[in-house]
């Protein structure tokens, strides 16, 4: 069965690898897009006016492997020092190509372009301004703001041109403009125009050094934007390099999750020609990961061939697979997570500890954490001890008996063979192999069904996306956990690789659970790794979210020890965004997406909000983390930490 074009103009091809074939753009002696490698980046957070300070972090972020080294330029005093940083480095021996980062400041983009190799611009802040008002334009004042913007942006399009300068148009779900807002909303469509406006002024003057990005905090927003964009860039003729990144991903494994959900399910459909991982820490942190990211699709090109089918799903909008309830499990209830202990030689009631149960002997009772697991994978062996109430219990079909929430696990021929056994749920492991007419009507009779669906394909959260679509095409709405195995692997690539596999599903509407077997990993992080991953997909919350931007030499606190105070005093605040940026060029934006923000307005000061609304302006930094928890309080938010 052939793939709908409409479906398929969001990437080459939506089931075997493929890059997207964008075309190569010089930035200095670097060359992006076209049959390039993806390229790696990252940003300086020092002070662009301490030179000497700029010119180290940027030798420590090439050395770990940045290919661009990003610096902000607020002003044109700032942007004019980049000549210093740039003759600095260059006697030093490194030749890395800069990017200026501009905000509100044309004139400091036009005087930047003299000294380094790429100019980023933001649409929503370039020639735009963002008050939150809503403006009513006919398509006659629409227009005019269009010339407004035309007239201002040219200048600087020519002299990159005339000058041999790139240009990345950087789109900020956070910093839309009032504009865009009015007319197309907070959405992936009005970031996608955002950007095209600039680009179709490029386009007329015939400059074509141009790369693109689509960042959110949101993965969900983001992805659905880099779609979208490729298919208005194919439409009208377009195919610039990509940068990829999720903006404001915060720190540690929380950012790293989020990252590669949002990275990763693009560079799995060829989607992306460099990489920046936004996390607050030091810059040269972020290379390794984007490395780790980029380096899973060198060989990728040339796996088994998926046999395409009729797209099923929308990729420009949200929207869960409808399944049937099985107790507790289905499209009425919040993803599962499945903690595998099969491996494990014993399996007593210190090891559900790593699955979020504490029993305590001296009361003889269970407690649990809000990432509790929904059910334990104990193989072979039931369980010969009382369980927690909220707690199932699967077990290998062989060797399964009827106990109190045990469920048996069976191989889908077996499966076929013998039909359910247990009256409650039958877990039933397969592939899209496995996918017939005839298993597949079993699963639509069977009310007590949910399916395990695994691969060991080398594209494997591509093919399991395509057994997904088998499922709904052929009408069968049973609940589905998708599981993969990860053998001898590090605890970094495990984050990324099981984010990428788990969440890129998520982020579609694919999937009602969610089993990784990794045994060379901690239980305990495969169990947090999982929460993470719903959390991030925002699938199911079970703890504070932080959406924390990475620092610049616009930042105006030290974002790092801050973001740990803010973590250490609310992250037993289940279900609750915390905005904290360094300054207003995203912060009150992002603050939208955020139920309260802490940002950074002045040396020393800091402006609170409630979602987009500042509140409290100006307030000491000594005093502000204390502020942010009253400000929680006062919106009944606040709980007191156990």
């Amino acid at each position: 069965m052939e793939v709908k074009t409409a479906t398929m103009q969001y990437c080459s091809d939506p089931f075997n690898y493929q890059r997207f074939k964008t075309r190569e753009v010089s930035i200095g002696q670097l060359k992006m897009g076209g049959d390039q490698p993806i390229r790696l980046q990252s940003m300086t957070t020092t002070d662009t006016m301490d030179t000497e300070a700029t010119i180290a972090q940027s030798i420590r972020m090439i050395e770990a492997g940045c290919e661009l080294v990003r610096i902000t330029a607020p002003s044109k005093k700032d942007a004019a020092n980049l000549e210093l940083i740039k003759a600095g480095l260059q006697a030093k021996g490194f030749d890395t190509p800069l990017v200026a980062d501009i905000h509100f400041t044309p004139n400091a983009a036009e005087l930047a372009a003299d000294y380094v190799e790429k100019i980023r611009v933001n649409p929503g802040n370039y020639a735009d301004k963002k008050r939150f008002q809503e403006i009513d334009y006919t398509d006659a004042s629409y227009n005019e703001e269009l010339d407004r913007i035309r007239e201002r942006f040219t200048p600087l399009v020519i002299k990159c041109r005339d000058l041999g300068r790139a240009m990345r148009i950087g789109t900020n779900h956070g910093s839309l403009s009032d504009r865009i807002m009015s007319r197309y909303g907070d959405t992936p469509l009005g970031m996608v125009e955002s950007a095209m406006e600039f680009l179709r002024i490029c386009r007329d003057n015939d400059y074509h050094d141009l790369v693109i990005s689509m960042k959110a905090s949101n993965p969900q927003v983001m992805i659905q934007a880099y779609r979208l964009l490729v298919k208005t860039m194919q439409e009208e003729g377009m195919n610039y390099p990509l940068h990829l990144g999720v903006t404001e991903a915060g720190d540690g494994e929380d950012g790293r999750i989020k990252s590669a959900i949002g990275i990763g399910a693009l560079l799995e459909d060829g989607i992306g020609d460099t990489i920046r991982v936004s996390l607050t820490e030091e810059p040269e942190a972020e290379i390794p990961v984007a490395r780790m990211l980029a380096e899973r699709y060198m060989n990728r090109a040339g796996h088994a061939p998926i046999e395409p089918m009729e797209m099923a799903i929308d990729p420009f909008s949200y929207h869960r697979r409808d399944s049937r309830e099985v107790l507790n499990f289905g499209k009425p209830h919040v993803p599962a997570v499945v903690l595998d202990l099969s491996h494990k030689d014993q399996i007593i009631p210190a090891s559900l500890f790593a699955g979020g149960y504490m029993y305590s002997i001296k009361l003889d009772k269970w407690s649990m954490t809000d990432a509790a697991c929904d059910l334990v994978y104990a193989g072979t062996r039931s369980l010969d001890f009382e369980i927690p109430g909220t707690l199932g219990v699967i077990v290998d079909a062989d060797h399964w008996e009827a106990k109190t929430r045990h469920y048996p696990l069976w191989k889908a021929a077996a499966y076929l063979e013998k039909g359910p056994a247990s009256a409650d749920i039958n877990f039933i492991e397969a592939s899209l192999n496995d996918l017939n007419e005839q298993f597949i009507s079993q699963l639509k009779a069977d009310p007590t069904a949910i399916l395990v669906l695994v691969t060991d394909h080398q594209h494997g959260m591509v093919e399991q996306r395509t057994a997904y679509f088998k499922l709904l095409h052929g009408g069968c709405d049973v609940p589905v956990i998708t599981k993969r195995a990860y053998h001898n692997i590090d605890k970094d690539h495990f984050l990324l690789h099981a984010s990428t596999d788990l969440g890129a599903l998520l982020i579609d509407g694919l999937g009602d659970g969610v089993w990784a077997f990794a045994p060379d990993m901690a239980p305990k992080l495969v169990n947090d790794t999982l929460f993470g991953i719903l959390q991030a997909t925002r699938t199911r919350i079970s703890k504070t979210e932080y959406i924390s931007c990475p620092s610049c030499g616009r930042t105006l606190f030290d974002l790092q020890e801050t973001t740990a105070k803010i973590r250490n005093a609310t992250s037993h605040l289940k279900g609750i965004k915390i905005g904290i940026m360094g300054c207003i060029v995203n912060g009150p934006g992002e603050m939208a997406d955020a139920d309260y923000g802490y940002v950074g307005t002045g040396p020393g000061k800091i402006s609170l909000y409630k979602e987009k609304e500042v509140v409290k302006k100006n307030v000491p930094e000594d005093e502000a983390v204390q502020e942010l928890i009253n400000l929680i309080d006062e919106h009944g938010d606040w709980v007191a930490p156990n």
